[in-house]
């Protein structure tokens, strides 16, 4: 089977009792060409069978004969030190060549394949350009593809011939819907004869490799004669090879073309295959458009037409769409109607499916785009035995998914994990080994009902493809384990940036590959010490301590993970400041990424340690010494450590909001990093009362660059950070953006436009709505209690204090804080008197 005979051969026969062999030649995957081949062997009864595939495949043949091998499937073969390198002969129920094997086997007649061996094939798409999977040809399907232009496509010749332009509904009306006559061997003959003229017309067509494969056809028929007689072989090949197969050529000729011809060392086996598989548009240059559409014109016993849109109403129902009978009726009749009046003998996939879209979807192409997915292409997953060739890795993965219960399916499917039971925690370390090792049977997904550390989503579809990707991964080990953890090790040696190890360490975690993870750790410990690029350590940061989540849920220890997150921490504050400093726009919106994702790892470090999670002596909620100095990078800061709210916070919370407050003040520091600095300080509420609105004073004062200024303002307010509402709600930061607004000169005004205009697109439209009218009344007229108390009876005009502080006691168990308002606020952001209550009682009323 190969992609140069365009996805559609007809074929031809030579006569049998002529004393010569018999020759079938079929269009791959056509179940009009699989009926007749059936018929054409019981009529011929005859003692061997050719058929078209690597000889290498003989001693697999007794296999489609067990009841677990369930087509489609296809033949693989492989470079035994190469796996990528590789090729596929799908079979499918349909398929001409898999009803003969079904034939032979059930008989005991021998059945033989002649193409070209893979062994010569693999060993040619190495030495004239390496691809990837290759079709059954042994040519890349890409490669096929291009050359689609200047090769003959024997299918589409004979109906342009025929004056269709269609070649698919030439083939049906001639063949598909052709009624079986007497003589069983007629159209192999009359097709043959067309297959001949084109031959005659077009020499090889383009098909320049099908020189070599017919050569070696021609050396096995003649073997299988001397063998059997040249009555008793039949033929089984794509009808584009027939001529080449009655052609008289010399033995000494053929064996010319097969002198020298590179080899390799191939292993072959039966793997799965799907109907999405077969279909052209997945690459597979020999595949067909309609493989469900196929299956069923094979499988139907009567009326095909009428089965077929009863599978469509079934499918409709399925997915809530109000179909009845009486749609089946009428659609059955427009078919019919659409046939007579387009001159056809029986209705064919484009009437049955005219006839869907305008009964049974009412016009609409969304419903029909599921029946072709579903049903005109199909999601059919073949079977094989165990009993088939594999590869050590192979076998230990199907334990494992019989095991766990996870079957492979060519459906794509949702999967629920819930980490706390133990079937469903292997599952989900099976999922992530696999996908360390690059197979991607499973793809993570967002949870749709809670986003805990306790529960996964997977979208699960086996490909065909992944068997090879087994296969290559065989070279890490023989079990799942074993070649994953052996593949870590080798990526964590080889990674190019630190981030890499540090999402290799994650992966690990999430894999559970204890004897990984350390050649991981001390890989990501030697990077860090000599990475000295800021940018690359605040990037690995994040993902390393989101590591340290899995310790809980998945029983890991990560005393060492914390370790290196702690030094790397530090060094991220050390090294931040300078680094902040003289960048130009876009390194300056990167190093803000880095911040947001610096503080979002610090914040987890410091629930961490409250939790005991960073454990020991220097851990991450190791109190700071008393007299350790404030980190400030850069001249020019302003404030110091005792206009922080909390001046014994310590560890690495209290580490990081002073490096903050130092690239606050900072001249040097690029605006959009100062300006949200000074945010992530006020979310933190570790800014003394009305100094928010100092820094937003200062970052616009008139001394300022205006598009340094835009900058902070883009910094403080923009993005998704609720920057809006805080404008909303805070009508002394609004009323600083407005009067240095109006203040800017129209040149500068045009410079500053593009950057204001991203900083409140990004708001909600309510938001956008409720700032403009703020801003047409003018701010700072009424307070914004006035606007929200203003003709409800009932409400002052200012919060009472007390009667707000009841609800912090539940407040503080919702948010986790219940330890930090017992010791009176104490913990972040709060003061030691009863006043930090109500300070972050006003905060919470305000944002």
């Amino acid at each position: 089977m190969t992609a140069t005979e365009g996805g559609g051969r007809v074929a031809s026969a030579g006569a049998p009792g002529a004393g010569g062999p018999l020759l079938l030649g079929v269009r791959h995957h056509g179940p009009g060409s699989a009926r007749a081949v059936r018929a054409a062997l019981d009529a011929a009864e005859p003692r061997v069978l050719l058929i078209e595939g690597p000889p290498e495949a003989d001693g697999l043949v007794a296999l489609a004969a067990e009841a677990d091998m369930r087509p489609p499937v296809a033949l693989l073969a492989h470079v035994v030190d190469e796996p990528g390198r590789s090729a596929f002969w799908p079979l499918a129920e349909f398929s001409p060549e898999w009803v003969a094997i079904q034939w032979a086997v059930r008989r005991g007649v021998p059945v033989r394949f002649m193409d070209l061996p893979a062994t010569h094939a693999l060993a040619r798409g190495e030495e004239e350009g390496e691809g990837a999977c290759t079709d059954g040809g042994g040519e890349p399907a890409e490669e096929a593809a291009d050359l689609d232009s200047v090769r003959i496509d024997p299918l589409g010749a004979l109906a342009d011939a025929a004056g269709y332009d269609d070649p698919e509904r030439w083939w049906e009306d001639v063949v598909e819907h052709r009624a079986a006559s007497g003589d069983a061997f007629a159209p192999f003959e009359a097709l043959g004869e067309a297959m001949g003229a084109l031959r005659e017309t077009y020499g090889s067509g383009g098909h320049e490799r099908d020189l070599v494969r017919e050569a070696h056809m021609r050396i096995q028929l003649r073997a299988a004669q001397r063998e059997f007689g040249g009555e008793g072989v039949a033929v089984v090949c794509g009808a584009w090879h027939v001529p080449a197969l009655r052609e008289k050529v010399s033995v000494a000729a053929d064996r010319a073309v097969l002198k020298g011809l590179p080899k390799v060392k191939v292993d072959m086996t039966w793997v799965p295959w799907t109907h999405r598989r077969l279909s052209r548009h997945s690459g597979y240059g020999a595949g067909i458009d309609s493989p469900g559409w196929y299956g069923h014109l094979f499988s139907a016993p009567d009326r095909p037409v009428e089965r077929w849109l009863t599978k469509v109403a079934g499918l409709l129902r399925e997915e809530d769409r109000l179909v009845s009978s009486a749609h089946v009726i009428e659609a059955v009749r427009l078919a019919d109607t659409l046939a007579v009046m387009r001159g056809r003998p029986l209705p064919g996939l484009t009437e049955t499916m005219d006839a869907v879209r305008a009964v049974m979807c009412e016009g609409s192409d969304v419903p029909l785009a599921l029946v072709h997915d579903r049903l005109v292409v199909g999601d059919v997953l073949g079977e094989v035995p165990d009993s088939a060739p594999a590869v050590p890795l192979q076998r230990d993965l199907t334990r494992l998914q019989r095991r766990l219960r996870l079957k492979p399916e060519a459906l794509e499917r949702e999967l629920e994990l819930d980490l706390r039971k133990e079937t469903d925690a292997a599952r989900s370390r099976l999922l992530h080994r696999l996908r360390l090792l690059g197979i991607g049977w499973g793809e993570p997904a967002e949870s749709r009902g809670s986003t805990g550390t306790f529960r996964e989503t997977w979208r699960l579809r086996w490909e065909p493809e992944l068997s090879v990707r087994v296969a290559e991964a065989g070279v890490w080990g023989t079990t799942v384990l074993g070649a994953a953890t052996a593949k870590a090790e080798a990526d964590a040696v080889g990674a190019a940036a630190l981030a890499d190890v540090t999402s290799l360490a994650e992966r690990c975690l999430l894999a559970e590959l204890p004897e990984a993870l350390p050649v991981v750790m001390r890989v990501l410990a030697d990077r860090a010490a000599l990475d000295a690029d800021v940018g690359h350590l605040a990037q690995a940061l994040p993902a390393l301590v989101r590591s340290l989540r899995y310790g809980d849920v998945r029983g890991t220890s990560t005393g060492a993970l914390g370790e290196v997150a702690l030094g790397l921490a530090e060094r991220v504050f050390v090294g931040l400041p300078p680094a902040c400093a003289g960048l130009d726009a876009d390194a300056a919106a990167a190093m803000r990424g880095h911040v947001d994702g610096v503080h979002v790892a610090v914040g987890l470090l410091g629930e961490l340690a409250s939790s005991g999670g960073g454990g020991g002596p220097g851990g991450p909620g190791a109190p700071a010494d008393e007299g350790e100095p404030v980190v400030v990078g850069t001249a020019g800061a302003v404030g110091d450590v005792d206009s922080v709210r909390s001046p014994s916070a310590g560890g690495v919370r209290g580490r990081w909001q002073r490096v903050l407050r130092g690239l606050v003040g900072g001249e040097r520091v690029a605006g959009v990093v100062r300006g949200r600095c000074a945010r992530l300080l006020m979310d933190e509420g570790v800014l003394a009362e009305g100094e928010a609105a100092r820094f937003m004073g200062l970052a616009l004062s008139p001394g300022t660059e205006p598009g340094e200024a835009a900058a902070w303002i883009e910094g403080f307010v923009g993005g998704g950070a609720g920057g809006g509402m805080l404008l909303v709600h805070d009508e002394r930061l609004l009323g600083l953006v407005d009067t240095w607004l109006t203040g800017v000169s129209e040149d500068a005004f045009v410079d500053v436009l593009p950057l204001l205009r991203r900083t409140f697109a990004a708001y909600e439209p309510g938001v956008r709505r409720t700032l403009g009218e703020l801003v047409r009344r003018g701010p700072g007229q009424q307070s914004s209690a006035a606007l929200m108390t203003e003709g409800a009876p009932g409400f002052a005009a200012e919060l009472d204090p007390e009667r707000a502080d009841a609800v912090l006691p539940v407040l503080g168990l919702l948010l986790g804080l219940g330890g930090e308002q017992e010791r009176g606020g104490a913990g972040r952001g709060g003061a030691a008197d009863g006043g930090a209550g109500r300070s972050r009682n006003r905060l919470v009323g305000v944002a």
